[in-house]
């Protein structure tokens, strides 16, 4: 039941991470604050975050989160230092979340369940007294030039005071985030920059990738160079998967971000297979497997230093027939083979699409979006927070954070008097 059923005060779009944190942070001031959400629950994306464990922010000093932001981070510059990965912490273990950080300062509660945090984000709302509608957003309303509220795609208007467009990106539509958010603020007026897929698999020349689907490779390294610039983009040390169209796993997503002028051919990518071993000490190890068993096929020598399914592409890559025995292989053809598990190579040539794209690239320009306060420039009334803002950042946490702080700015400005009808 509606308390009041005057318009209320703030009407947010949007129970995604900003949305909660904007609804309940305005709340939380005295203001009558409407939730509008599409999903028949909130938080639906949040849930799957970081494979359902939601790594939720990432435990470093402001200078260093954005140092992890390729997209405007001067813009969050003010944001973070209202709410920082510090805050976001103790707002949610205040809210009796325990939390642990991992390697890479990658925050994720105790439990390893994002519904967890998800809970504790709904029941906050809850309890700061915000009322959650039923329904899509499709349109801006204004009078005289102010923010007014929304039209629903059902036709129903509702109008208020202020307005927050927290309706996510365009990846992972399945949860909502369909980028009706974009329209509706470009139908506005505001700026929308190229949407671009990032944290997302990538795919590579050939079928090797294929042959090789399925297969998981633990502590390796992947190294990523730039062939126009000829300079090394990327470095990261982690958990791969080859699939049926590339690579995927942790350290392809972290790197797609990296990768800013995608074209084909543009990035290599080389994966050293055994970065804990030198060239020395994997030359020795080699000719120790090969010396053991001079009468055995050479395809048959490498079982105990590859997985099963890389050493056919291993074998045929390095140029030594399968059936040669071990003894009839060369110093130099031994040599060619190390360097080869230490830079077995892929060509780049895209990425999956956008809608298997953990984050949105582009979005709202935040040229036309104060920083100080996230309300927009060109419609008082109108504000913007998370992944619906030209903002994003590196796997790790960093896009959380970025929806939390944003959010808690949006939720602690939103302010004025509704304008009168023209």
């Amino acid at each position: 039941m509606i308390q009041n059923m005057q318009k209320p005060d703030v009407l947010v779009v949007g129970a995604g991470a900003a949305g909660l944190m904007a609804a309940g942070t305005a709340a939380s001031r005295g203001l009558t604050v409407w939730l509008a959400e599409k999903n028949a629950a909130p938080g639906k994306k949040l849930g799957i975050t970081g494979k359902g464990r939601c790594n939720l922010t990432n435990d470093c000093i402001i200078p260093l989160f954005l140092e992890n932001v390729p997209t405007n981070p001067r813009f969050l510059y003010g944001a973070l230092n209202r709410f920082s990965p510090a805050d976001t912490k103790a707002f949610f273990e205040g809210l009796g979340v325990p939390l642990k950080t991992e390697r890479g300062r990658r925050v994720f509660p105790q439990s390893d369940k994002a519904s967890d945090i998800v809970d504790a984000l709904t029941n906050w709302v809850t309890q700061t007294g915000v009322y959650t509608i039923r329904g899509s957003a499709e349109r801006l309303l204004t009078r005289a030039g102010h923010a007014a509220g929304v039209q629903m795609s059902d036709g129903r208007r509702i109008e208020a005071e202020q307005v927050i467009l927290c309706c996510g990106g365009a990846s992972y539509s399945s949860t909502g985030s369909n980028g009706s958010g974009y329209r509706i603020a470009a139908e506005a007026g505001h700026t929308i920059l190229p949407l671009k897929p990032s944290l997302v698999p990538l795919t590579c020349a050939g079928e090797e990738c294929r042959d090789m689907m399925g297969l998981s490779l633990r502590n390796v390294s992947c190294t990523f160079y730039d062939n126009v610039r000829k300079k090394e983009v990327h470095r990261e040390f982690g958990e791969m998967l080859f699939t049926h169209f590339g690579v995927s796993g942790p350290i392809i997503l972290s790197a797609s971000a990296h990768l800013r002028e995608m074209s084909v051919g543009r990035y290599r990518m080389d994966i050293d297979l055994k970065p804990a071993l030198s060239l020395e000490k994997l030359d020795a190890r080699l000719l120790r497997d090969i010396s053991a068993h001079p009468a055995r096929a050479f395809s048959n020598a490498l079982t105990d230093l590859l997985p099963h399914k890389l050493i056919p592409v291993v074998v045929q890559r390095s140029g030594i027939p399968a059936f040669t025995k071990c003894g009839e292989i060369t110093r130099e053809q031994r040599h060619d083979l190390i360097h080869l598990l230490k830079a077995f190579s892929f060509t780049i040539t895209g990425s999956r699409p956008l809608e298997e794209a953990i984050v949105t690239s582009g979005g709202v320009s935040t040229k036309e979006v104060d920083p100080r306060t996230m309300q927009s420039k060109k419609i008082p009334g109108l504000y913007f927070a998370g992944e619906i803002l030209d903002v994003d950042g590196y796997t790790g946490g960093y896009n959380l954070q970025i929806a939390f702080s944003t959010g808690r700015v949006a939720g602690e400005n939103v302010q004025g008097t509704y304008a009168p009808e023209s």
